[in-house]
């Protein structure tokens, strides 16, 4: 049976708590979601192309995020677009951290994460001042990457992939694929909790558009809701902005964009990264507007 879109048995006030600390910042997403900035500082993004890979373009593009709506923003030194080859960390850290360090020199207080799977790219931009590890491997893919995070006291994000950017999309399949990534989610926050990392610097990401077809995420955004409560009070991250499926029906990417961020939100998602922050703020906004009408907070 298909889950209703709008919680229908409690009011947002009498929802569990979701909370995310990151560093020492404690993000009250029970009843707020977050809007995640996407910077690219890569010459080779599936969206961006080369337009982000000179550090000052990137560090405007990541003022302009904000300045937009967004929350907070991800920087990412590596594609992870189909077919992506991987980048030394050497090469990732010299395209990663002065980027973050503009950013956090010219907005201080702005929440910062680091898209990378690479241990030594995350010390250099933790070190560097950033809040957040985005890890779309989930800590498989560098067994230092949990210590990191753990001696940082850092927001995690883990994602699920199935295969690697070079082949993730030749031929991605499942025998149920929300049960079977569900699962996942489940066994690395298990995975982390178990290194040391608190259970509330955790966030879960079901990896859209990570070794699936436009069916397999189709499926994981209806499940939205199960998808959140697979590891209880965990804030889900929704990664669906200008991806190739949702062009599929409407020609369009950003329509399709801005349609996912609010109905994930009225399923229960915590966190959206995106490319086009003012839109999707907007759409968020409203979303929650509704959410509050439909179950008013309790006196």
């Amino acid at each position: 049976m298909t889950e209703h879109p709008f919680p229908q048995s409690s009011s947002l006030n009498s929802q569990p708590s979701v909370v995310w600390r990151c560093r020492g910042r404690t993000l009250d997403l029970t009843r707020r979601a977050l809007i995640m900035g996407i910077v690219n500082a890569t010459p080779d993004s599936f969206s961006d192309g080369s337009l982000f890979a000179d550090p000052g373009a990137a560090v405007a593009h990541a003022l302009a995020l904000l300045g937009d709506g967004a929350d907070l923003v991800d920087i990412g030194g590596e594609s992870t677009r189909p077919g992506a080859a991987t980048v030394p960390a050497e090469e990732e850290i010299r395209r990663v951290v002065p980027v973050l360090a503009g950013v956090r020199q010219a907005a201080p207080d702005a929440l910062v994460s680091v898209d990378t799977s690479k241990a030594a790219v995350a010390e250099a931009a933790l070190a560097a001042g950033a809040d957040i590890v985005n890890d779309v491997t989930s800590l498989r893919g560098d067994p230092r990457m949990a210590e990191v995070v753990r001696a940082a006291g850092a927001g995690l994000v883990l994602m699920h992939m199935q295969g690697t950017p070079v082949d993730m999309q030749r031929s991605p399949h499942y025998g149920d694929v929300v049960t079977e990534v569900a699962a996942f989610l489940r066994e690395r926050g298990e995975l982390a909790i178990g290194a040391g990392i608190s259970s509330e610097c955790i966030a879960l990401d079901p990896g859209i558009g990570f070794g699936k077809t436009r069916a397999h995420n189709l499926a994981l955004l209806a499940a939205t809701a199960r998808l959140a409560r697979a590891v209880p009070g965990r804030p889900l991250l929704i990664g669906a902005s200008r991806k190739s499926f949702l062009g599929a029906s409407l020609g369009e990417r950003l329509p399709g964009t801005l349609a996912v961020t609010a109905l994930a939100r009225a399923a229960g998602a915590r966190i959206f990264r995106v490319h086009d922050a003012r839109e999707n703020a907007l759409a968020l906004r409203l979303a929650e507007e509704v959410l509050a009408a439909v179950h008013p907070p309790s006196a």
